[in-house]
């Protein structure tokens, strides 16, 4: 993990009357060690207070090159298995995913992706999109996959709706 940064994002606490309170955060960068992070300047995943954001993530081994080429299934596999590591480095777990962005670069894929990421997350449930894009970083990455948790929203809650 990088060092953590202080920030300073406001909330109006409704106990102080409409006098706004300033809480203090800290910012928490997680790499991945690829070499492209500082040449674009990006974290693989960025916890805020309890708050965890994944970059988009597609399905790269670590010398570099694509997994399973031509399978959006696995390729999706791979890729949340990318996900969740990052989260356990930033101190959570699939668990506590509640949103999930998928892109595509063929639509007709769909259901592999989709069968891949209800496997894992079938009683988690996040908001998920999917979309259909023109391309994404290589011409063999099939999906890529954008994730936010939230450290203790782990599912199932008391008093939840375990099937929404």
């Amino acid at each position: 993990m990088e060092k953590q940064t202080p920030i300073s994002p406001s909330f109006t606490d409704p106990d102080r009357l409409g006098k706004r309170e300033v809480i203090k955060m800290s910012r928490i960068n997680i790499p991945s060690g690829a070499p492209w992070e500082s040449i674009a300047g990006y974290s693989r995943a960025v916890r805020v207070g309890n708050v965890i954001y994944v970059a988009g993530t597609t399905a790269v081994n670590e010398a570099g090159g694509v997994v399973a080429k031509g399978d959006p299934y696995i390729q999706t596999k791979h890729i949340l298995g990318i996900i969740s590591a990052s989260l356990e480095k930033a101190g959570s777990s699939m668990r506590d995913v509640v949103r999930t962005r998928m892109y595509v670069t063929n639509m007709d894929d769909w259901q592999e992706v989709a069968r891949a990421h209800g496997e894992l997350f079938r009683d988690v449930r996040p908001a998920a999109t999917l979309v259909e894009v023109n391309r994404l970083i290589g011409p063999d990455f099939l999906v890529e996959i954008e994730a936010e948790a939230i450290v203790g929203s782990h599912y199932p809650q008391a008093g939840g709706d375990e099937h929404g």
